[in-house]
């Protein structure tokens, strides 16, 4: 089998790096060593530093999340299917010992303040992602205000619940996130 190109074994370990460890404690020697890619390759494929690498991170894993999620949503009924859906992932996060969580989450919370091109890329992913759950509450005939409430309230409880699972070494944050995100679809199923 071929060795994958050195731009995406850059790239592969830049974003399991940073969801392990966050983006600031990454370094690019540390990036080099673990795409093993001799370090004068980082500048060649990505002349920007580490502010490219990080964009281009962000750019992929914003689109593998979303195709992971989206195939899991395709298979999930909107409303009893979201409590599964939620303690799946943080089973999934649980069998990586608490260190694997979305490495989007984790560069927006280093960079939100400090680094507005990092902080614009990440947007347009949660951006991306709110429109795709957005169009997928939309087989429950709600109006479009109410599917992208639903929207936010799933990402929102989704990913502040990766934060204290990780913090809390402990599923129980999700599966409650879960519980409270489909209480809210049954109540917006109820009035619409």
């Amino acid at each position: 089998m071929a060795e994958r190109p050195t731009r995406d074994r850059i790239l592969d370990a830049a974003a399991e790096l940073y969801r392990r460890q966050g983006m600031p404690a990454t370094g690019l020697k540390q990036i080099s060593t673990a795409a093993n890619a001799p370090f004068g390759s980082i500048y060649h494929h990505f002349p920007g530093g580490k502010e490219a690498i990080s964009v281009e991170v962000i750019r992929r894993e914003g689109v593998r999340y979303g195709t992971f999620v989206g195939a899991q949503l395709a298979e999930t009924d909107p409303v009893d299917g979201i409590p599964d859906l939620f303690e799946n992932a943080g089973t999934l996060l649980e069998s990586q010992d608490y260190s694997e969580a979305c490495s989007i989450e984790t560069i927006a919370l280093e960079v939100a303040s400090t680094n507005e091109t990092l902080r614009l890329e990440a947007a347009a992913v949660f951006e991306s992602w709110l429109t795709a759950l957005a169009a997928w509450f939309g087989q429950l005939d709600l109006a479009d205000d109410d599917c992208r409430r639903l929207a936010t309230i799933t990402l929102t409880a989704l990913e502040g619940a990766f934060v204290l699972c990780r913090t809390l070494r402990s599923i129980e944050p999700i599966v409650h996130a879960g519980q409270g995100v489909q209480a809210a679809i049954r109540a917006a199923v109820d009035r619409g």
